[in-house]
């Protein structure tokens, strides 16, 4: 059993939290967070003791672990900052926002000898680890192109003053809540991405956000792809892969449609899991036992590239090298 503590108890923390109860591999015994009082309730009807600061949570001899659930620019310094007292690390998505920051918060881990995981959740998806089965085992043949969507309402309920609704947490919109857990899926199944090119604008919102963001991809393997992401929309979660014996679409996350050539369409139906719980579980595995986690540092590194330089292609207009 790992003991963890939660560093961010605002909605996504919270579920965390919740994700873990009754589970025989982690528990959070520890937690703090930016606004204590909003979290008392939360944290004794949780079991775990809501502590003053980061600091108190990196001094309790309890915690093994950190969990991350905290604005997206304050990672890379508190991962550093786990690292160095010897803790390990689960890190909610985008890891950082820049390629420099993310390679420096893996090397930071790697030579404390430390754990790092990044909670890229649909990994663990029963339809998606089955795609990428079907794309490994040849029975699509060469994939010649991907097409992404992910989509949702977030933006809608954003707080005007709240940390979501900065342009500085939020570029390129959509990227950091959702678009990101896109990018790492496609990379999860075709390897890492080697140029981009993007469109990224506000249409409707109110709070100073992108809410319309599309891309195209270039895979070092030669395949394409196709990226569209918006947190003012309805929510959608689908990947359709293109290759030379067929195409395969994960439609929602219960859903999986192969068409072979020649052959009627089959489809395949999921139980929904416990995708959070899920991606916890495989952290703890790893602290515990050494087991593989399926979002390695190459693929989180090459995640946050990808979402750097989409940024940088929508305020540029033109294909960028993703280093």
């Amino acid at each position: 059993m790992v003991n963890a503590a939660v560093v961010g108890l605002g909605r996504w923390g919270q579920v965390l939290v919740n994700a873990a109860k009754g589970s025989d591999k982690i528990r959070f015994v520890a937690g703090c967070t930016g606004t204590p009082a909003k979290a008392v309730d939360f944290a004794r009807s949780s079991g775990f003791d809501l502590l003053p600061d980061y600091a108190a949570v990196l001094a309790d001899p309890r915690v093994e672990a950190v969990v991350l659930a905290t604005p997206h620019t304050q990672h890379v310094e508190q991962v550093k900052a786990a690292a160095a007292v010897g803790k390990h690390v689960f890190c909610d998505k985008p890891f950082t926002l820049t390629k420099a920051s993310a390679a420096d918060a893996v090397a930071a881990c790697s030579a404390a000898g430390v754990k790092l995981a990044v909670g890229h959740n649909r990994r663990f998806l029963p339809g998606y680890v089955e795609l990428g089965q079907l794309i490994a085992g040849g029975d699509l043949g060469q994939v010649l192109q991907v097409e992404g969507a992910v989509t949702g309402s977030g933006a809608f309920s954003y707080a005007p003053d709240g940390w979501r609704a900065k342009p500085t947490e939020s570029p390129a919109g959509g990227m950091t809540a959702l678009g990101i857990h896109m990018v790492d899926a496609l990379i999860g199944l075709l390897g890492p991405v080697k140029a981009v090119t993007a469109l990224s604008w506000r249409r409707a919102i109110e709070i100073p956000i992108d809410d319309t963001t599309a891309m195209l991809l270039h895979f070092a393997s030669g395949a394409a792809g196709t990226l569209v992401t918006s947190p003012a929309t309805g929510q959608a979660w689908r990947i359709q892969v293109y290759g030379t014996k067929g195409t395969a679409e994960m439609r929602g996350e219960t859903q999986l449609i192969v068409s072979r050539i020649g052959a009627k369409p089959e489809v395949r139906e999921y139980a929904p899991v416990n995708k959070e719980r899920a991606e916890l579980e495989a952290f703890a595995d790893m602290v515990a036992h050494g087991a593989a986690y399926p979002v390695t540092d190459a693929d989180a590194i090459n995640g946050v590239s990808v979402l750097e330089q989409v940024e940088l292609s929508a305020r540029a207009g033109r294909w960028l090298d993703v280093p």
